[in-house]
């Protein structure tokens, strides 16, 4: 293990320019994750039931303050996954590095260890800053927290790179290398899996739908549970769609396309089908929490402003609202920043094959056109069983709520995170533009 780490040191300090970009977005994802955290620790930290003057009273009650940890804990998830893109495009833009120490004597295991201490070695530089920055505002608004707080600021600090390069070995267990370099890529699919998994999401979707609009006194199971259930079993759902869909697009569309673009992307999907999923999953789970929080936000307010509700009372809950829709808003960006990482590291290990395409006369338009369809094809399914997920909940609540508003605006959630991810994707044409340089084909 000593000799995987001085190994990893040794290429991070040696990283070509390309790759600085890698361990700087690594490092920020570092940095997010233990501002979350040390926010956490900070808040569950305090003790009893206090007068705070901030946020309207919302953090007074210990309740109310467990409801903001829970938050803050909740933003961690897609900042994994974008740790995890990360560690991906290290893996598979020093490739030929790779190879090399495959030629040397290492092993899969011993070659996805020193990608996983790589990636934590940045990310204790992330965590590292994101400390002294907490510790230098704590001392600007002269607030001492207690020991046991300082004891969970230290677990974080350390805990955050522990847990990227879990999720780097994770997520690059089925990347092997060979001496030559060549990535193992994702058989064929053998067919129905896209029926498999739409007919998956919608069992999920009903079932949640039941237990959820079941009376309260017939389970015994808390409405809060039942709604964290359903969006985790919709999201895994929504995650197997994409793959699944892609999959048999793909092979169909390989068939059937006039268009040599959709050709392109076809045989991309095709080739390699569940990278989708992979780059997706964490924006479909927050598309539905996205759908869900806009219903239940639109069916709240409704109901505090009928009459019987004190007026004095709305900034309580317009703070709490506020505060979940920036959490599912930051959770969002950071989702739309890890699908920007995963379509430049897909162009990056396509370089060759694409500098190919282009010195072969293959018109730049049509690559982009494929590019972007990448990332269009699979996830238009994706997000519909995402929305129909979110939907689910936020009926719930309007029927636990029982005052007669069914907003609509949820419905358009799905449409506007789907245009957000073609923008993001159409980001990385410039990088296409760059990988298409005749100069590539040395490197083929």
């Amino acid at each position: 293990m000593r000799s995987d780490i001085r190994i990893a040191w040794i290429l991070a300090r040696g990283s070509e320019r390309r790759e600085w970009w890698r361990l700087s977005l690594t490092l920020l994802g570092a940095l997010l994750a233990t501002a979350f955290a040390l926010a956490a620790v900070t808040v569950a930290a305090v003790p009893g039931q206090v007068s705070i003057p901030s946020a309207h009273g919302l953090l007074d009650q210990p309740g109310q303050r467990a409801g903001v940890v829970l938050t803050l804990v909740l933003l961690l998830v897609p900042v994994v996954g974008f740790l995890g893109q990360c560690a991906r495009i290290g893996a598979v833009h020093r490739h030929r590095r790779t190879a090399g120490m495959r030629l040397a004597g290492a092993t899969p295991l011993q070659v996805r260890r020193i990608a996983a201490v790589e990636s934590a070695l940045a990310c204790l530089a992330g965590s590292a800053v994101g400390f002294g920055a907490f510790v230098l505002l704590l001392a600007v608004q002269g607030h001492t927290p207690p020991p046991a707080a300082w004891a969970g600021f230290v677990g974080v600090v350390l805990a955050v790179p522990v847990v990227a390069a879990a999720v780097s070995v994770l997520v690059l267990r089925r990347v092997v290398a060979s001496p030559l370099g060549h990535l193992r890529r994702t058989g064929p699919d053998r067919g129905r899996r896209a029926a498999l998994g739409f007919l998956l999401g919608a069992v999920l979707i009903a079932t949640g739908a039941v237990l959820l609009l079941l009376p309260a006194d017939t389970g015994g199971t808390p409405f809060g549970l039942m709604v964290l259930a359903l969006v985790s079993l919709t999201g895994a759902g929504a995650i197997w769609a994409a793959g699944a869909s892609a999959a048999y697009t793909g092979r169909r569309l390989t068939l059937r396309a006039k268009s040599p673009a959709v050709l392109i992307a076809a045989s991309r999907l095709a080739h390699d089908p569940w990278a989708a999923a992979r780059t997706h999953g964490a924006l479909l789970l927050v598309t539905v929490v996205g759908v869900g929080f806009v219903g239940v936000r639109g069916v709240l307010l409704a109901e505090l402003q009928r009459p019987g509700h004190p007026p004095e009372g709305m900034a309580f809950y317009t703070t709490g609202i506020d505060l979940a829709g920036s959490a599912v808003l930051t959770a969002l960006a950071i989702s739309l920043c890890g699908l920007a990482v995963g379509a430049a590291e897909s162009l990056a290990t396509r370089r060759r094959g694409l500098a190919a395409q282009a010195a072969a006369g293959v018109p730049y338009r049509v690559l982009a056109a494929a590019t972007l369809l990448e990332t269009a094809i699979p996830l238009a399914p994706a997000l519909l069983l995402a929305g129909a997920g979110g939907t689910v909940v936020y009926l719930a609540y309007t029927t636990v709520v029982n005052n007669g508003f069914v907003p609509l605006l949820p419905l358009f959630v799905p449409l506007a995170v789907y245009a957000a991810c073609l923008l993001v994707a159409a980001t990385s044409l410039p990088l296409l533009r760059r990988v298409t340089h005749p100069s590539e084909l040395r490197f083929t």
